[in-house]
């Protein structure tokens, strides 16, 4: 799995590419990624997971602890670009409702707008 940031304003997006597994470490690497970004203050955050070809019961359980430890730093974490494999996955184990999943990243960013 690879990471790549970047900003728009003081929004951090973050672009994963491969896969969210335990076995190749993708679990760690977002977990540390999303820690790292609100220990800098980082607060509003996007999950670009359009480069997401897989991901496995660890690495589902890796998205929903990386948005609970968000929030619990009084941060966002939103989801955009989920591809069809990934979103069934959601709507299948109900975690589609806890996020905010976006189709494209303008929307998302547009999104933040509505927090005061």
């Amino acid at each position: 799995m690879q990471v790549e940031e970047r900003e728009s304003g003081d929004i951090v997006i973050v672009s994963i590419h491969g896969d969210i597994t335990l076995s190749k470490g993708g679990d760690v690497l977002l977990k540390d990624k999303v820690q790292s970004l609100l220990q800098q203050g980082r607060k509003k955050l996007i999950l670009d997971l359009g480069g997401v070809s897989y991901v496995d019961s660890a690495g589902l359980g890796q998205l929903v602890q990386v948005y609970s430890t968000a929030k619990h730093h009084g941060g966002a974490l939103k989801l955009v670009n989920v591809t069809k494999r990934l979103k069934d996955l959601l709507v299948v184990s109900k975690l589609l409702t806890v996020f905010d999943s976006y189709d494209t990243e303008a929307q998302a960013v547009a999104s933040f707008g509505a927090i005061a």
